[in-house]
């Protein structure tokens, strides 16, 4: 097969399978999913309601978002695949409380899969060192321009204060809760002005 005609029935796989997310994306409650997710004030109050749910459904996450330096939260990363994969959303990092900028992230991925699926990614930035490099860069990707560690949790089902230590800790949500061992390498975060 032509490389081309690979790559048109590559992108109109992915294109078919983000069709069909409409009934899966993991999106708040409430009048703020209502507002379209390209304006700041919506994304504003996604990340809000995104927070509100993280410390509603894995204890210990408050404390530590709290006590970082920042956070980045993509409440609805939506991703299809038939074969070949996609993934899109849209974010803001938080210090203090108060949005600083807004972000998208993008990842791909190869393998045996198919379906949609929405999910709401969080990365805390336990360090200030961490929050600077990610601020200063142009294209920040996961694994390659940072090791990101996946929050860990204790037997009593409260965040592991190991985790505290690393410099930059992702929590990954779907609509059935916290995905254990999910992946995140080679995610692409990129600054956007919504």
């Amino acid at each position: 097969m032509p490389v081309a005609s690979s790559r048109l029935l590559a992108a109109a796989a992915i294109a078919a399978s983000l069709a069909v997310t409409g009934c899966t994306v993991t999106r708040p409650t409430g009048a703020a999913s209502d507002i379209p997710a390209s304006s700041a004030s919506a994304i504003d109050a996604q990340v809000e309601a995104s927070l509100a749910r993280l410390y509603d459904t894995v204890a210990g996450s408050r404390a530590l978002v709290a006590g970082s330096q920042g956070v980045l939260v993509f409440p609805s990363v939506v991703g299809g695949s038939l074969g070949v994969g996609a993934e899109y959303g849209r974010g803001a990092l938080r210090t203090g409380g108060r949005t600083q900028a807004y972000y998208s992230t993008t990842a791909g991925s190869v393998g045996f899969q198919a379906g949609a699926q929405s999910k709401a990614v969080f990365y805390v930035f336990t360090s200030r060192e961490a929050l600077d490099k990610f601020r200063q860069s142009r294209g920040w990707t996961v694994g390659a321009d940072a090791t990101v560690a996946l929050a860990r949790y204790g037997a009593n089902g409260v965040v592991d204060t190991a985790t505290f230590r690393q410099p930059v800790v992702a929590f990954v949500m779907t609509n059935v809760g916290l995905e254990a061992g999910a992946s995140l390498q080679g995610a692409k975060v990129t600054e956007i002005r919504p």
